[in-house]
């Protein structure tokens, strides 16, 4: 297996499509693993390069430190561009994920192409409900999130459409290290973004569930109006877990905003 190591963490990467294509740099939700991208890759990596990884604490990556915050997390993703080679990269990153993409657009712009934002916010109150999860794991194991999180994760309606899908997330959900699941819950915990909004001048997309109780759209709408010039896409029906739920059109939306990002750059070059 590929890993990168860091200061913080060792972490596990892999890739699909070809070097020669532009990258994608996907970043997992709280609870589960690069594997959440699944069916959105099989669709990009016909014509992106592919990069996806477990955020420190998750899957098969490990952590150095019992602690860390979005900004040691924006370090990570560095680190496996470095790594990779990548000079610059989309980011795609959905709940935690998209904190790290905030974290990331607004100290390292030069190395994004664009930054998808999916199911997510600068600030995600209140932080005691964080806190008390992360004693919750450590406590009782993952499995005491597992019927919570599946709730917030799949609309009834998928849930019933394709109930192997939902298992397989609940398996992986368990699957977990509770250390690693409660430093990422307090890293939430103590994450304030907002006065970095006003700083993104990377191409951004913001992406809504209508139907999701973690991120709900206005929360999520609230960075689309800090964000100069972002767009905005409310996707119906999906709850919190966009990319398993609609993945067709994710990587539909994907493909036309890293599109639109790499000719505007190549316009820009030529100009």
């Amino acid at each position: 297996m590929p890993f990168v190591r860091t200061p913080g963490a060792t972490l596990f990467v892999t890739e699909a499509g070809s070097p020669e294509r532009p990258a994608i740099l996907f970043s997992n939700s709280l609870g589960t693993t690069h594997r959440m991208w699944d069916a959105v890759v099989d669709d990009l990596a016909v014509d992106h390069r592919c990069v996806r990884y477990d955020t420190r604490g998750h899957g098969s990556s490990r952590m150095a430190s019992a602690s860390w915050d979005m900004d040691d997390l924006a370090d990570d993703a560095i680190a496996i561009l470095d790594n990779l080679g990548i000079a610059t990269a989309h980011f795609a990153g959905l709940s935690l994920g998209g904190m790290v993409g905030q974290a990331l657009a607004s100290r390292y712009p030069e190395r994004l192409r664009s930054l998808t934002l999916l199911a997510t916010a600068a600030l995600m109150p209140p932080p005691e409900r964080w806190r008390d999860r992360a004693d919750l794991v450590r406590r009782d194991g993952m499995a005491s999130v597992e019927a919570q999180s599946l709730e917030r994760w799949f609309t009834p309606g998928f849930a019933a459409r394709d109930p192997g899908r939902v298992s397989a997330a609940g398996r992986e959900l368990r699957s977990l290290d509770p250390m690693g699941y409660a430093a990422a819950c307090e890293a939430i915990a103590s994450a304030d973004l907002r006065e970095r909004l006003g700083t993104i001048a990377v191409p951004t997309s913001v992406v809504a569930g209508q139907d999701d109780p973690a991120t709900p759209p206005a929360m999520v709408r609230e960075l689309h109006e800090a964000i100069r010039g972002s767009g905005w896409t409310l996707m119906s029906p999906a709850a919190h877990l966009i990319a398993i739920e609609r993945p067709g059109e994710v990587a539909e939306h994907l493909r036309s905003v890293c599109g639109a990002a790499d000719r505007e750059g190549r316009a820009a070059a030529v100009a």
